[in-house]
């Protein structure tokens, strides 16, 4: 498994990552139309080319192949987790882990947050396995939406 930045090149895997997991594992949780709108907003090239080119995407390779990606972003006093997606077929392959390693260790001396949707029981244990703890609920950016579960991995767990 090899963890870089993405390039590019790359969008077309990012997105692929991003529409295939979100089609996978949201409907029984959100319903297709959430799927739907969520994909038309944060799954398109406008959407995923800005993090790509200001270096806050993160790509896992296994065998020249993408099989998932992260996108974060710095803050004065946390780093943020916007998105940690692995393929259905890629899940325990440790591809989630090195990602999420590399974006920890890039937080430095910061927190690293994070938000999932309410309902999904297997990102929570996953998170809370790797040092996260909940810190709250946020309503859902999409009308309609389910709620989201805020969670932080503090900086003193490296």
């Amino acid at each position: 498994m090899r963890v870089r930045e993405a390039t590019t090149a790359d969008l077309d895997a990012v997105i692929h990552v991003g529409v295939t997991t979100w089609r996978a594992t949201y409907p029984p949780i959100t319903g297709e139309a959430y799927v739907e709108e969520g994909i038309a907003t944060w799954w398109t090239p406008d959407a995923v080319l800005p993090g790509i080119e200001n270096r806050r995407v993160l790509v896992a390779e296994d065998r020249d192949r993408v099989v998932a990606m992260a996108a974060y972003t710095p803050f004065e006093d946390h780093l943020m987790l916007w998105k940690l997606y692995v393929l259905p077929d890629a899940q325990g392959s440790g591809a989630g882990g090195a990602l999420l390693a590399e974006v920890i260790a890039r937080a430095g001396d910061l927190p690293v947050r994070l938000t999932h949707l309410v309902g999904n029981d297997r990102a929570h244990a996953v998170y809370e396995r790797l040092g996260f703890v909940e810190t709250g609920k946020v309503a859902s950016p999409i009308d309609g939406g389910p709620d989201e579960v805020a969670m932080e991995r503090p900086a003193d767990r490296r």
